[in-house]
C-alpha cells in the first residue's frame, strides 16, 4: 500500500501539483492574512528523471535478499545438548528454562466445561385430604378411565376424595445455567413439596403410580421410604397397566388393605 508521503512524491515527480482544499467552518473567525516566507528550494531535476529514480529505488529494495536466520554452530548445539543430558545448564540457559512461557500460556485457551443439560421430567400431582400426595409421572393428566380407576381404588381403601391434579414441570424455565442437574432437580421437587404446606397440606405419605426411573433417582426410594422427602411411600404399576391388566389389580388388593389401616391410624394420631 502506498503511503501518503510517497504518493505525493510520485505526483511531484510526474509534474502534478497536489492541492489540499480548505473550507471555512460556519461561524468561524476568518484567518488573518499574513505573508509566509517560502523556504529556499534546490533546483529540482526534471520530473521524468525523479520518477525513474523512485522506480529504481523501489525495484532495488524488492530485489534485496533477506538475511538468513542466525544458525547456531554445530559444536555449540552439541555442547548444549550434552549439558542438558548431564543435567548441567549455564546460568543464562537455566534462567530461560525456568522462565514461564507467557506467550504460550496466553495462546492456549482455558479449558471450558461443556454446558450441562437440566434433568427434564413432568409430574401430575394431587393430594388426598391434604395428607397423602399422589404422583403420576407423565405430561398428560389421567384420562377419564384412569381417573375412575383411581377413585375406585381409593374408595375401596377408605381414602377421602375428590382428586384434582395439577402439573409440575422441571425445569421451570428454559435456558437456565445448570451445574448439577440431579441435585438441582431434587432441590426443586423438595421446594415444591415444602411449598404445599402453605395450602394447608400436612403430608404423611406418598403414592406413585408408575415405575419412572427419573423419579426414582430423585426420591431415592429405599425400603418403602422416599429418602429425599423423608416420608413413607409406595411406588407401583402405572394407571394404564392397572386399567388393562387384571392380574395387576389383584396383586394390589393387599396393598389397599394396608392403605386403609395406615389411613385410620394416622387419622387417630392426628385427632390425639
Amino acid at each position: 500500500m502506498t503511503t501518503e508521503p510517497q504518493r505525493l512524491q510520485y505526483l511531484e515527480a510526474m509534474g502534478l501539483t497536489a492541492w489540499v482544499a480548505r473550507y471555512q467552518l460556519p461561524h468561524a473567525r476568518p484567518t488573518e492574512a499574513c505573508e509566509w516566507e517560502l523556504p529556499e528550494r534546490p533546483v529540482a531535476s526534471p520530473p521524468a528523471e525523479r520518477l525513474h529514480a523512485l522506480l529504481d529505488e523501489a525495484e532495488a529494495a524488492a530485489r534485496q535478499p533477506t538475511p538468513p536466520p542466525a544458525v547456531e554452530p554445530p559444536r555449540a548445539r552439541t555442547v548444549k545438548r550434552a549439558r542438558h543430558l548431564l543435567g548441567i545448564a549455564a546460568p543464562d540457559e537455566e534462567a530461560s528454562l525456568n522462565k514461564p512461557n507467557l506467550e504460550r500460556e496466553q495462546a492456549v485457551p482455558p479449558e471450558t466445561k461443556p454446558a450441562q443439560q437440566p434433568l427434564r421430567f413432568t409430574l401430575q400431582v394431587t393430594c388426598l385430604a391434604g395428607r397423602w400426595l399422589v404422583i403420576v409421572p407423565g405430561q398428560a393428566t389421567p384420562d377419564a378411565t384412569q381417573g375412575q380407576l383411581l377413585s375406585n381404588l381409593f374408595q375401596a381403601a377408605g381414602l377421602e376424595l375428590p382428586l384434582a391434579f395439577e402439573t409440575f414441570r422441571w425445569p421451570p424455565m428454559e435456558n437456565l445455567p445448570v451445574e448439577a442437574p440431579l441435585d438441582e432437580a431434587r432441590e426443586g421437587l423438595q421446594a415444591f413439596v415444602e411449598g404445599t404446606q402453605r395450602r394447608g397440606w400436612a403430608l404423611e405419605r406418598i403414592l406413585v403410580f408408575g415405575q419412572d426411573d427419573t423419579l426414582a433417582r430423585l426420591l431415592c426410594t429405599e425400603q418403602g421410604t422416599f429418602e429425599l422427602l423423608g416420608l413413607p411411600g409406595w411406588q407401583g404399576p402405572a394407571l394404564s397397566e392397572l386399567a388393562q391388566n387384571a392380574a395387576a389389580k389383584r396383586e394390589l388388593w393387599p396393598t389397599l388393605l394396608g392403605w386403609r389401616q395406615a389411613w385410620s391410624e394416622e387419622s387417630a394420631d392426628n385427632d390425639d
